[in-house]
């Protein structure tokens, strides 16, 4: 599979940089992070476009979002293209394979993990910059046990992604430690994008790889949620046997008024402690629930007591106002 690539290399470059964009975007996409990335022009930037057009936007993707087998075929075509891609330029610039860095973004990042550590007869990139990384199956990087602790890995994500759970991320990023991936973890308050305080950990991290070092920093465990999780499995004995009323909220990553309601649930869990109960749900991952409850609109907060939905509030509203239109009595 032929790529379209831009090339962008000054008479300084000491090593070659592939840099993969996300879906819905092109190769002209992450152009813009060079001058952040590489201020002193030692890097040759080889910035393919993705093989599929991507439906409801203008730009490409590396694979279709849709059956298993559909993404995990096109998951591995376009890892072996980027795996040619990576050969022909190397040796079209005149730099090792061993000494490039090799970076993506969203679906890219996945594919440059892959790239980075699965089971290859190739030379290894010197390392690995995920940001973002939406990997569709963690079997899909298929990593090589006998390599992995040699190549080092730059994983960051925002804490605010509306688009893939920072939940999943942390917990892959935890997978790779331990298969003995030398890896860091960044996080940061933004949502599925890149900001200047990532791009400066990106750079300071090619810096150590460079120089020869196999950063490797504890991944941190979850933070402990003020108001848990329920899936459609534990809904029963959490939600509808409980023995005292329990507040839902229901919500997805994407909703901006669901983000400015959480701090104020967390803050109603807190202060009602032992008279109520306090739990989420992610429609996105359990839609029977929102079915079940005619959610249609979200935030959405239900009062359920004895098992049953006994009142509901729609949008982000003051925890006084909530409070009230829940039927509790209203704490000052």
């Amino acid at each position: 599979m032929a790529l379209i690539t831009n090339i962008i290399k000054s008479s300084t470059a000491e090593r070659l940089l592939l840099l993969v964009h996300g879906y819905g975007a092109d190769e002209r996409d992450l152009g813009g992070l060079l001058p952040y990335l590489d201020q002193h022009e030692r890097l040759a930037t080889v910035l393919p476009r993705g093989p599929h057009n991507a439906p409801g936007s203008p730009g490409f993707a590396w694979y279709q979002f849709s059956e298993p087998e559909e993404i995990t075929a096109g998951f591995n075509a376009s890892l072996d293209a980027l795996d040619d891609l990576l050969d022909e330029q190397c040796d079209a610039l005149g730099f090792e394979r061993s000494q490039s860095i090799v970076a993506g973004f969203s679906q890219g990042a996945g594919l440059v993990l892959a790239l980075g550590l699965r089971r290859s007869e190739r030379a290894r990139p010197l390392g690995v910059v995920a940001m973002s990384p939406a990997i569709p199956d963690f079997e899909l990087l298929d990593l090589d046990p006998n390599a992995v602790g040699t190549v080092p890995v730059l994983m960051q994500h925002g804490n605010q992604d509306p688009m893939i759970a920072i939940k999943s991320v942390r917990a892959n990023a935890r997978r790779l430690q331990q298969k003995r991936v030398p890896l860091v973890w960044r996080e940061y308050a933004m949502q599925h994008n890149v900001t200047l305080d990532s791009l400066r950990d990106t750079v300071a991290w090619i810096d150590q790889v460079v120089s020869g070092e196999l950063p490797n920093e504890i991944v941190p465990e979850d933070p402990i949620e003020a108001v848990a999780s329920v899936t459609t499995a534990e809904w029963g004995p959490e939600v509808m046997m409980a023995d005292i009323p329990v507040i839902v909220d229901f919500w997805a990553p994407w909703c901006g008024p669901c983000r400015q309601v959480a701090p104020i649930i967390d803050q109603m869990s807190r202060m009602r402690k032992g008279s109520y109960k306090f739990v989420k749900v992610n429609i996105d991952e359990e839609p029977q629930l929102a079915q079940e409850y005619g959610v249609q609109s979200i935030p959405m907060i239900g009062l359920f007591r004895n098992g049953k939905l006994e009142r509901s509030v729609l949008g982000a509203k003051p925890r006084t106002q909530l409070e009230a239109e829940l039927g509790m009595i209203v704490i000052p």
